[in-house]
C-alpha cells in the first residue's frame, strides 16, 4: 500500500518542516528505512557524548533520544485513536515536563537503542494494520486537526529534526 504525504489541510502549519524532512514519500516504506538509519545513528554516538549538553539548561544527548521515543509513542497513540474513528479531542503535551522523569542519566545508549527499536516496530505494526481509509481519518490533538497519515510523517520528521540538532550542536 502506498501512503503519500498529507495535504497541508491535514496538519497544523508548524508540522510542515517535519513532514518536509521525510523522503521518500511512501509512509510505510520510509518507516522501515528510517528505523534502520536512525538505529545506526544512535549506535554511532560515542558513549562519552551520551550525557553531554551543549549549553546549560539544554537536554543531554540521551534526553533528546528519549524525547524522540516519547513523542513517537504519543503520535502513534493519536494515530490509533483517529484511525479507530475516535472523535475525542486529545490534549497536547509539554515535552519539558517529561524529560526530568525519563531517567536518562541512568540509561545506557544500548538500552535506548533497544527501546527505540521496540517502539518503532510497534509503530510499524500499528500502521501496517491500517487500511487506506484509516490513514485518511483525522481527529483533533493540541487544538489542531491531524490525519493519521500526517502523524506517521510527523513522527519520522520529528526524529530527523532532532538528529539534525544533535549533529549540528552536540558534536
Amino acid at each position: 500500500m502506498y501512503i503519500a504525504k498529507p495535504d497541508p489541510n491535514e496538519y497544523a502549519p508548524y508540522y510542515e518542516p517535519y513532514i518536509n524532512k521525510v523522503q521518500p514519500d511512501n509512509l510505510l516504506e520510509v518507516l522501515h528505512l528510517h528505523t534502520d538509519s536512525f538505529t545506526d545513528f544512535i549506535k554511532s554516538i560515542p558513549e562519552q557524548k551520551a550525557d553531554y549538553a551543549y549549553a546549560a539548561k539544554k537536554w543531554t544527548v540521551k534526553e533528546v533520544l528519549l524525547h524522540i521515543i516519547d513523542a513517537e509513542r504519543i503520535f502513534a497513540y493519536r494515530a490509533l485513536r483517529f484511525a479507530r474513528n475516535d472523535k475525542t479531542e486529545l490534549p497536547g503535551f509539554d515535552e519539558n515536563d517529561y524529560v526530568p522523569f525519563s531517567n536518562a542519566g541512568v540509561r545506557s545508549l544500548s538500552s535506548i537503542v533497544e527501546e527505540f527499536t521496540a517502539v518503532r516496530y510497534a509503530t510499524i505494526t500499528l500502521f501496517n494494520s491500517f487500511d487506506e481509509a484509516a490513514f485518511m481519518r483525522s481527529g483533533i490533538a493540541s487544538n489542531n486537526t491531524m490525519s493519521v497519515r500526517a502523524l506517521g510523517f510527523v513522527l519520522i520528521g520529528h526524529a530527523e529534526h532532532h538528529r539534525q540538532i544533535l549533529i549540528e550542536r552536540y558534536w
